[in-house]
Formats: C-alpha cells, sequence, structure tokens
C-alpha cells in the first residue's frame, strides 16, 4: 500500500500520486499513459487524470502495480471497485490481460485465452481470490505457458488449484522444475490446430513465444512494442546470448501474426503486413548494430 509521506517529488501535485517503493516496471504507464511516465528512475503522475475514462484507468494502474506503489490522498470505494471488475481485461477475440502483475516477476505481464479446449494463461500475475474466481467464471485453466525462467510468479499455485499443465523450456525448467509438459531444442511445435511453441533463445536460453491462431503472438521478454519509437524492440541487456537473439528474431519472419502481447513493455496490433515489415527492421538494426546489440 502506498505511503503518502514517501511520495515522489516528481508527482505533480494531485490526488494520484507514487511513492519511492517503486520498481519502475511500467505497467502503470501501459495502462494509464495519459497520466503515468517514467521520471528518473521511476515512474511518477505527470497529469491527474481528468474525465471518468482516465480516473478509470488510474485507478486500475493503482490495482495492478505490483509493489503497491500507487497512492491516492482520497480514494472511491466505488471506482476501485470498478477498476477490479475490469480485470482480465479483454483485448480481443477471448485473449485478456490479466492485470494485477507480480513482484516476484519484475511486474511482468500475464494473460488469458479461452479456449474450448481449454483455457490457457500466459505467464502468471499474483494469486488472488479475484483472479481465481473470474477464471473458474470462464471455465477454468487447463495450460499455463512460461515465456521463460524470470516469470513464473504464482503459477504453482494455480496449477495447484486448477490442476493445470505448466509448459516450460527445459533449459529455464530450474525455474518450475516439476512442470507438466517440458520443450526441447529449438523447433516450433503445435499443440492443437490452434497454438504454436516457438522456442527463442536469447534473453535467457529457454525463452519461448507463443503464437495463437496466427494473431497472437506471446513474447515474455524476447519482444515488445515501443510506443515512443513507434517500433518493435527486443532486449539489450540482460541478454544469454545475442546471436542466438538475433537468430530467434529471425525465425519470427516465418510466422505470420497481428498483435505482439509481452511480458514488459507495450502491447501493440498492426497488419500482418506492418508487423512483418517491423520485424524485418528489428533484425535488420540488430545486424547492424552486430556484436554490440
Amino acid at each position: 500500500m502506498a505511503d503518502r509521506n514517501k511520495r515522489l517529488d516528481s508527482n505533480i501535485p494531485g490526488n494520484f500520486y507514487v511513492d519511492a517503493t517503486c520498481i519502475n516496471c511500467d505497467t502503470c504507464r501501459q495502462l494509464a499513459p495519459a497520466s503515468f511516465e517514467e521520471i528518473g528512475r521511476y515512474s511518477a503522475v505527470s497529469r491527474q487524470p481528468v474525465g471518468a475514462q482516465e480516473i478509470h484507468q488510474a485507478y486500475q494502474a493503482l490495482l495492478t502495480c505490483p509493489v503497491g506503489a500507487i497512492g491516492t490522498e482520497q480514494s472511491d470505494k466505488a471506482l476501485v471497485q470498478t477498476a477490479m471488475a475490469s480485470f482480465p481485461l479483454p483485448i480481443e477475440d477471448g485473449v485478456s490481460y490479466c492485470g494485477f502483475n507480480s513482484e516476484k516477476s519484475f511486474g511482468a505481464n500475464s494473460f488469458l485465452i479461452e479456449h474450448p479446449d481449454g483455457n490457457w494463461l500466459i505467464d502468471s500475475p499474483r494469486y488472488l481470490k479475484h483472479l481465481i474466481e473470474a477464471f473458474e467464471q470462464r471455465g477454468g485453466i487447463a495450460h499455463i505457458f512460461l515465456t521463460h525462467q524470470d516469470d513464473v510468479a504464482d503459477s504453482d499455485k494455480y496449477a495447484a488449484h486448477f490442476g493445470a499443465k505448466r509448459v516450460i523450456h527445459r533449459a529455464d525448467v530450474e525455474a518450475a522444475p516439476i512442470a507438466e509438459q517440458i520443450i526441447d531444442g529449438e523447433e516450433t511445435s503445435r499443440i492443437g490446430s490452434d497454438f504454436q511453441i516457438i522456442p527463442v533463445p536469447g534473453h535467457t536460453a529457454g525463452s519461448m513465444a507463443l503464437l495463437y491462431r496466427d494473431t497472437f503472438l506471446f513474447t515474455g521478454d524476447h519482444l515488445w512494442w515501443n510506443p515512443y519509437a513507434q517500433s518493435l524492440e527486443a532486449p539489450t541487456r540482460l541478454i544469454w546470448n545475442k546471436a542466438a537473439l538475433l537468430d530467434s528474431l529471425s525465425k519470427l519472419l516465418d510466422h505470420r501474426f497481428e498483435w505482439v502481447l509481452a511480458g514488459h513493455g507495450d502491447r501493440v496490433h498492426l497488419s500482418v503486413e506492418d508487423m512483418h515489415r517491423q520485424v524485418e527492421n528489428l533484425v535488420t538494426r540488430r545486424q547492424r548494430r552486430g556484436s554490440s546489440c
């Protein structure tokens, strides 16, 4: 819970604020970009929300902050409850953003896919009563896809509650040693007609992406959208192997998709052609940088 005595000086005056426990994970900036901005080493309120939509988004950010660093001088319980009820937040075609990011995964995003053959959880949010009930209302969780070792969070608790099968790559299996399904090697594999598992080593040795219906690409920390540069980006630090990362980015040129849904960084929806062009541009930039990427 945020502490007004630790309110950052970088916040502008007003009801909403960020305190010094912020880990600058960018969750609030994704949910309420009109109000939150990266200032120095933290996020802060750069503009107090105005109007119902902006205030709703600010309360969503408050609830989703993995360390509870967002607070209000005066809270509206009804608006908090409305924001709570909005999660999981629908994106498109049965895909939702879970919210309630976990500090255990440095505030990484997690997603839900509602599917007639069993629902999928992509990485893990905090283990909360609200989400458990929301998942139960949608038919539970059959699979938990773990993009890499950093973002397993409370996946073990969700797996135990729902009897779900966790999927992780063998190279990262130490993060989920009793996972029910282990992926080996670097070849793309299919589960049913709608899901493709694409190993993308680079950030970690066992990083994987999940492609759903040739439309939604869940990328973990492998790929994300930079709204300021209006381009796809990939890690430049905390990289297990730079050459492998470039190869993994190039591999995505063989797939068609419209959405990038990342663990960190913004999600984006583009046409298949524009998305392919964005991946091509990213690969070209990294090739030019060579070993300095």
